[in-house]
């Protein structure tokens, strides 16, 4: 090499080979603008936004009937207007009411308690891919954005426990210290839908077509949740391993720990107890782990 060349590659490189700009940038302390925080620095992070959470989460419920005459009722008459159209084809067509006490309250426990859980998961698939420029124009943990839509319908949850609690007392069924533990089954499901919420966050940010899906999903989750029927009753004839599924199947446990408490006034089973704790740890550790995972990919492309 000639010495005027060998003068330009030392002074471009000091005479070694070119450097990467991410070794460039790491050697002087330079970070990715978006990257994926650590877990316990993401958790800090959701925790310091917890106030947006909650505030995001009501601005969404007073917006989302604003323009309808009824206005907030609807938060309530839906569910009720479900279960009255439940009620005519599995209460009445159907005959389920005469086997089952106080069908009225078995069936609108049902449908209350599954419809959280329902809306949680078909509104968590929308939560990034419908908030995309507000993804990209702030920085903050993503997954304040599941968490606010779950916390949405846990705040319309209140107002349909209020009816229901009501409409349990117009049936006949009295006042007990098990209703105690309401808010202790209700917690419970909450943890569950946050996790299963953020899990279908990422599946609906990636996979636009899941949206589509959903409705199919749900439904079937639906008539094999024992919402129109007792699970009990209904599967004695199926394969052990089936029953299995069905009493395991996250929705029904709920579902039965609820009517156990406010319907047959009688302490919920050990195994309600485990199904239930089960599903929403497993949930929450789970779907909070897979979405954290995908962070830094949110509301790109």
């Amino acid at each position: 090499m000639s010495q005027p060349e060998s003068a330009v590659a030392e002074a471009q490189g000091g005479g070694r080979a070119p450097e990467s700009l991410a070794a460039l940038a790491e050697r002087h302390g330079l970070r990715r603008a978006i990257a994926r925080p650590s877990m316990p620095a993401y958790l800090r992070q959701l925790w310091d936004r917890r106030h947006f959470i909650l505030t995001y989460a009501t601005s969404r419920n007073v917006s989302k009937y604003s323009e309808s005459m009824l206005g907030q009722l609807w938060q309530v008459l839906t569910p009720l207007l479900n279960a009255a159209v439940y009620w005519l084809m599995f209460g009445v067509i159907l005959g389920q009411s005469k086997s089952i006490h106080n069908y009225p309250a078995f069936l609108i426990t049902g449908v209350m308690v599954f419809t959280f859980t329902q809306r949680t998961v078909i509104s968590g698939a929308k939560s990034i891919s419908s908030n995309l420029s507000l993804i990209r124009a702030l920085h903050f943990p993503r997954a304040s954005l599941p968490l606010a839509y779950t916390m949405q319908e846990l705040q319309q949850l209140g107002y349909s426990m209020g009816v229901l609690l009501l409409l349990v007392l117009v049936t006949g069924e009295p006042i007990t210290w098990l209703w105690l533990l309401v808010p202790v089954t209700l917690a419970m499901q909450t943890v569950f839908n946050i996790g299963l919420g953020l899990f279908m966050a990422r599946v609906g940010a990636f996979m636009r077509d899941m949206n589509q899906l959903l409705p199919f999903i749900t439904r079937t989750w639906l008539y094999a949740s024992g919402v129109f029927y007792a699970i009990d009753d209904k599967t004695r004839e199926l394969p052990d391993i089936l029953r299995w599924v069905l009493e395991f199947n996250p929705a029904a446990a709920y579902i039965e720990f609820m009517r156990d408490l406010l319907i047959y006034q009688r302490f919920p089973e050990r195994w309600a107890w485990v199904t239930c704790v089960f599903w929403a740890v497993f949930a929450v550790i789970v779907g909070f782990w897979y979405f954290w995972r995908a962070e830094e990919r949110y509301g790109r492309g």
